[in-house]
């Protein structure tokens, strides 16, 4: 089967590529990076170089696909001229626009949790918006969106309050439960949408571990040798201080800040829990925590 793998060899296209491979599929995968073209190909795939801001480039690579993969690649939170929501607009209208021209009626969209939200999750309105245009395809389409949780990943700038303060922290409250998940399992789960056989419109949460900030900080003080590392709340305010005087643009850092505070509220977490997915991830905070271990040893 031709499949089109968008997102470069990021953390979830790669190992989806690979696994896609491995299954006896072709795959193309989409990067924007010439120096990627080699890595591509040595996983077995072929790669399509080019910028996502090009719609006929997309159209022609999606031609005679049985299925796309899309996904809009990180923004850079710290370039102040940055719009995000703008960003994802207009990537987003790429993507149905270059699926209306190539005749692909089978899409997987990477978008997030929070995504069912136009309002109060912060800087995940721009996935909600990709969703939306995409919906608005012929129904002829069909569409499955992928909700992965909070990546383990975004715990890793968390190094630098561990090293230099004691503790970690955000917005949240430290009793908070969260959910969180590797981007193995995503591929993992995205494979599987595509062995399942997309058809019609369909939303699917993917999530390794649930936990609470507490026992969060506790399994990764023990891996870095600070059992007594701790979870801090900080307030909105001081939340959006922190990260501007960490470069942020500001509009981002007020962003991020309300999605931190839809997490402590449970409003990003409202329809996961009505739809949680039946199976869990592999990759538990554990694993993560060797990861953030080698980080912080570094």
């Amino acid at each position: 089967m031709k499949i089109i793998v968008t997102g470069s060899l990021g953390n979830i296209s790669k190992p989806l590529t690979q696994e896609l491979v491995q299954k006896g599929h072709q795959i193309t995968v989409i990067s924007s990076n010439p120096e990627k073209q080699e890595a591509i190909e040595k996983l077995g795939a072929s790669p399509a170089i080019s910028s996502l801001e090009d719609v006929d480039f997309i159209a022609e690579t999606f031609h005679g696909a049985a299925i796309v993969y899309t996904m809009v690649p990180p923004a850079n939170y710290f370039d102040h001229s940055l719009d995000l929501l703008g960003y994802y607009k207009r990537i987003g209208s790429n993507y149905a626009t270059a699926i209306e021209k190539s005749g692909v009626n089978k899409v997987i969209n990477l978008s997030t949790i929070g995504g069912h939200l136009s309002e109060g999750n912060g800087i995940l309105k721009g996935a909600n918006q990709v969703e939306s245009i995409l919906n608005q395809l012929s129904n002829d389409v069909a569409i499955t969106h992928m909700r992965p949780t909070e990546f383990y990943y975004n715990l890793l700038p968390q190094v630098y309050n561990a090293k230099a303060s004691g503790f970690i922290g955000s917005a949240i409250g430290n009793d908070v439960i969260n959910c969180w998940v590797s981007p193995k399992d995503i591929a993992t789960a995205i494979a599987n949408e595509i062995e399942i056989g997309v058809s019609g419109r369909k939303v699917r949460y993917v999530a390794s571990e649930e936990i609470t900030y507490d026992k969060l900080a506790s399994i990764l003080g023990e891996a870095i040798g600070k059992k007594d590392l701790k979870w801090v709340q900080f307030t909105n305010e001081e939340m959006i201080n922190r990260l501007i005087a960490a470069g942020m643009q500001p509009k981002i850092a007020e962003d991020l800040t309300e999605m931190y505070h839809a997490i402590h509220t449970g409003l990003l977490y409202e329809d996961y829990k009505l739809n949680k997915p039946i199976i869990f991830g592999k990759v538990k905070v554990k694993d993560f925590a060797l990861d953030f271990a080698k980080a912080y040893n570094s």
